[in-house]
């Protein structure tokens, strides 16, 4: 059995800054609950503990009910009031695994993250845990491979992405040069997937307090404790540095033997490292009932299409004999009639007519990697229930093929090697006696997550039109093409109009058609038929 060190991360420390927050959050949770209750109007934050000219006892009492207060509607869960507060954190050197399994797998938090598609790798920014000896020289000699299978898979794709770049753009080929960089890029997307998952990023992440709240809480629980109660722990010192106040109702966290996965592994299968057959049967029933797609539609309502119409007549007061559900549904979302539908800026939440769109909804169970569901997840309105470190650690090789490895034979067979050699050291590891949560740092990109996701019509339309682009990434590009091929199937009324943003634009007739300017696929793809959507770059 491999001993861990003292230290949760042997890497280069994650660096965590709280950069922008509200001056007296704490008083102002307080002064948001206190105005519920004003008969005189808005009750200030300057007001809660009392100004400075206030006699020390009045200041007291008001100290007093401010804490009461506070504790009160924090114990009733009366937590909204803590919601009015933000803190902007600025992180560096934290993994990807750490960003996918926590800070982006729930809904209240904005990120900006530095992107793997657009900026190259460098070396040696990976995370590497608290190991020693065999297991430490195995496991970095392992995550070094990798990056250096990310280099050569660059220089194995270049040529490959050029050739299906000037196919799209052949006006452009005589200038070559000036489109080198955007090649590059290309070819380091496709690369980027044999990467570890223990990959370093770099972030601005954006919560408000009653969130920070909950992070502290839960920061113990699947996939990586040790480096979440890390980054976690310190975004918190840097919430008490800033506001002292929030020691008063800050809970300590849940530890992960006392959470319902791990207490279910430990009973019904003896703990994690028994789970190998059963995993392999999970795998492969949930394989057979996709049905060959990325995404496979599993349940939806049954009258979808009535209640939507039925929705927008209540919206407008009128009967079905002046408004019958094939005219509803196209007043909603055809965008010749609802312009929103082909504006940049979404607005349809705010839109009364639009949010009829919300009584429909629809259920899919996917399969994409790890790199491809760390875009998925950032469309935080259509939710998943997603895998735990335990459901996607195999013993063998399951991983995820982009469609243009398929492209050249010399990059199909470097890629495919970089997977076996992966796997092959974490199996070395576990016989070494390394913990899932360390070893899970080592799976590529690439990794299969198998998850099912569902979604309200009015998020899940808007999820469609930015990922049926053809500049978003191949892999939920294809998962959101199947999945408007089966809304057709089911609600052909409702599924013609799911459709990327040129094409809504051009119903809507707004100018210009696409909107990405010089990011401009090349493909006139409003032209087409979703089903004639093809790509492989």
């Amino acid at each position: 059995m491999v001993m861990p060190t003292a230290v949760p991360l042997l890497s280069r420390e994650p660096v965590v800054r709280l950069v922008n927050a509200f001056p007296r959050p704490y008083e102002n949770a307080v002064a948001t609950a206190r105005t519920c209750y004003s008969a005189r109007g808005i009750v200030a934050t300057e007001e809660v503990s009392g100004t400075p000219d206030l006699p020390e006892d009045k200041r007291a009492a008001r100290v007093a009910m401010r804490d009461r207060i506070a504790k009160s509607i924090y114990q009733a869960g009366h937590h909204t009031t803590l919601q009015h507060a933000h803190f902007q954190f600025a992180l560096d050197g934290v993994s990807r695994q750490f960003l996918w399994s926590f800070l982006h797998a729930h809904p209240f938090y904005n990120s900006e993250q530095v992107s793997q598609r657009y900026v190259e790798v460098k070396a040696g920014n990976f995370a590497v845990p608290s190991l020693s000896g065999e297991a430490l020289a195995v496991y970095e000699a392992a995550a070094q491979r990798q990056m250096d299978d990310y280099h050569e898979l660059i220089e194995l794709l270049t040529p490959v992405v050029e050739r299906e770049y000037f196919r799209v753009f052949p006006a452009r080929r005589p200038r070559a040069e000036k489109w080198k960089g955007a090649v590059q890029k290309k070819a380091q997307e496709i690369a980027r997937y044999v990467l570890p998952l223990a990959t370093h990023a770099y972030l601005y992440h954006t919560v408000s307090g009653l969130t920070l709240l909950r992070y502290w809480r839960l920061c113990e629980a699947y996939d990586a404790p040790k480096e979440q109660r890390l980054v976690v722990g310190r975004m918190k010192d840097a919430l008490l540095a800033h506001d002292p106040l929030f020691a008063q109702i800050l809970e300590e966290p849940i530890p992960l033997a006392e959470t319902p996965e791990h207490v279910f592994y430990a009973a019904a299968t003896g703990g994690e490292r028994s789970l190998g057959s059963v995993r392999d049967r999970f795998v492969a029933e949930f394989d057979a009932s996709m049905g060959g797609r990325v995404s496979t539609l599993v349940d939806w309502k049954a009258r979808n299409e009535e209640c939507v119409a039925a929705a927008v007549r209540e919206v407008l007061g009128v009967p079905r004999s002046l408004l019958p559900d094939d005219a509803a549904i196209a007043l909603v979302m055809d965008p010749s009639s609802n312009p929103m539908l082909g504006q940049s800026l979404n607005v349809t939440t705010l839109s009364k007519v639009s949010r009829a769109l919300t009584h429909a909804s629809y259920t899919f169970r996917k399969r994409l990697s790890h790199a491809a569901d760390s875009q998925d997840q950032r469309h935080r309105m259509t939710p998943a229930s997603r895998p735990c470190l335990p459901a996607y650690l195999s013993d063998a090789p399951d991983f995820v093929r982009p469609a243009i490895l398929f492209e050249d034979d010399d990059a199909l067979r470097a890629y495919d090697r970089s997977m076996q050699r992966t796997w092959e050291a974490l199996g070395r590891l576990r016989a070494l006696g390394v913990s899932d949560e360390d070893r899970a740092y080592l799976l590529p990109n690439a990794v299969t997550i198998r998850f099912t996701e569902s979604a309200d019509l009015l998020h899940l339309h808007h999820k469609l039109k930015m990922r049926l682009c053809y500049n978003a990434q191949e892999e939920i590009w294809r998962a959101s093409r199947d999945e408007a091929m089966q809304i057709a199937e089911v609600n052909r009324r409702i599924g013609r109009f799911l459709l990327p943003p040129c094409a809504l634009r051009a119903m809507a007739e707004e100018a210009p058609i696409c909107p990405e300017g010089d990011r401009y696929c090349g493909v006139r793809v409003w032209k087409l038929a979703v089903e004639d959507y093809r790509r492989v770059l």
